[in-house]
């Protein structure tokens, strides 16, 4: 992808992340180092639970729709971070041997009026599975470099 910057993300644009099969090793792991709750760290606990088996934390599946976003490229010239994320739903859960996507468009895009070097675009995230369904939505602000003269 050529370097994208502000001036790129416009209203309607849409990106589309490669998709990434999820393994059981990768969400035990990650629960047991940042949310150690049982339906993300034993099957067989997770079994009697309502989720009926073992799922991803919604944390490691919010983390994991932010990069794979990244791993499009689109931000790889001008991300200046993120001022913050609004709306943040899980809708389905996450298991083991999920193939997820993310489809990003932007919402909104506005120049900065204090710092003319930036803008800042709204983008409205939704991380689906192998079957289309969505399981994340969430809306981040995402602070990006103008394209520079010359």
């Amino acid at each position: 992808m050529n370097a994208l910057y502000f001036e790129d993300f416009t209203v309607g644009r849409r990106f589309e992340s490669p998709s990434f099969a999820i393994t059981e090793a990768e969400i035990l792991e990650w629960a047991r180092r940042y949310d150690p709750q049982p339906f993300h760290l034993d099957a067989e606990t997770a079994a009697r639970t309502p989720y009926g088996g073992l799922i991803a934390s919604g944390l490691h599946t919010l983390t994991l729709t932010f990069k794979l976003f990244l791993d499009t490229g689109a931000l790889g010239a001008a991300s200046l971070g993120s001022p913050g994320l609004d709306e943040i739903r899980w809708l389905l859960p996450v298991r083991p041997g999920d193939t997820l996507r993310v489809v990003v468009e932007v919402a909104a895009a506005r120049p900065s009026s204090s710092k003319p070097d930036r803008g800042i675009a709204t983008l409205r995230y939704e991380m689906r599975n192998q079957h289309g369904q969505t399981v994340l939505t969430m809306t981040g602000h995402q602070l990006l470099r103008r394209r520079p003269s010359g």
